[in-house]
């Protein structure tokens, strides 16, 4: 899921609709997916039973590992891409996992209030200009139960001068001023300001476009 400045605007995952086939393995071979995501699920600490949103959930890879670590949590990936939707329900049934996903835009999600007790997301928020970054957060803010937690994963402060060097490619490629927060450490600012507490920054790995760092917070 992947938006600009206009809300009728959309733009995918990698750019361009052609690209999305390739969608897995350019993230696979350029994040450190795995140990991230992995990192990210030990974060959230799903518990049986709970209800699960992963925002921006692409082919659903970290939805499916939600599901397969925790099966009896209800998992819901959101995303704004049919395409890239039609290959997470295809993963998904050939995985066996039963997860929902829906075509949503992350400031206008087809949720009830406090539904979830969890919500995930990773390589997403860079995509959003400031507008739709707390547009996004106040909705996630209202789709989690009291106590929910937000867990995300996305670009953030380089931990060393090669990796803000490093970093030039991944603002150059999805633009300097949606990559600006992320990169300038101010996304738990934003957090903050759609109203959770307890804003925290957690793990962060180096990868080949700059440093990784994982966050969370939580609803009242």
């Amino acid at each position: 899921m992947k938006t600009n400045h206009s809300a009728s605007t959309y733009v995918p995952a990698l750019g361009y609709h052609w690209l999305t086939p390739c969608y897995d393995l350019v993230v696979g071979a350029t994040t450190r997916e795995r140990t991230f995501k992995q990192a990210l699920l030990r974060q959230a600490a799903v518990e049986s039973g709970h209800r699960v949103l992963d925002l921006a959930c692409g082919t659903g890879t970290l939805a499916l590992w939600i599901k397969q670590t925790v099966p009896s949590a209800e998992v819901t990936g959101a995303d704004g891409d049919p395409r890239i939707l039609a290959l997470a329900r295809e993963k998904s049934a050939r995985a066996g996992r039963a997860v929902r996903f829906d075509q949503a835009l992350s400031f206008n999600l087809p949720y009830a209030d406090r539904q979830f007790d969890r919500v995930v997301s990773s390589l997403f928020f860079h995509h959003l200009v400031e507008e739709d970054k707390l547009r996004t957060l106040r909705e996630l803010f209202r789709v989690l139960k009291p106590r929910g937690e937000l867990h995300i994963a996305d670009w953030g402060r380089p931990t060393n001068p090669i990796m803000r060097v490093l970093s030039l490619s991944i603002r150059f490629l999805d633009g300097f001023a949606v990559t600006r927060d992320n990169v300038n450490g101010r996304l738990p600012e934003r957090v903050r300001a759609a109203g959770f507490v307890d804003v925290r920054e957690g793990e962060s790995f180096d990868t080949i476009f700059g440093t990784l760092t994982l966050h969370r917070a939580r609803k009242p």
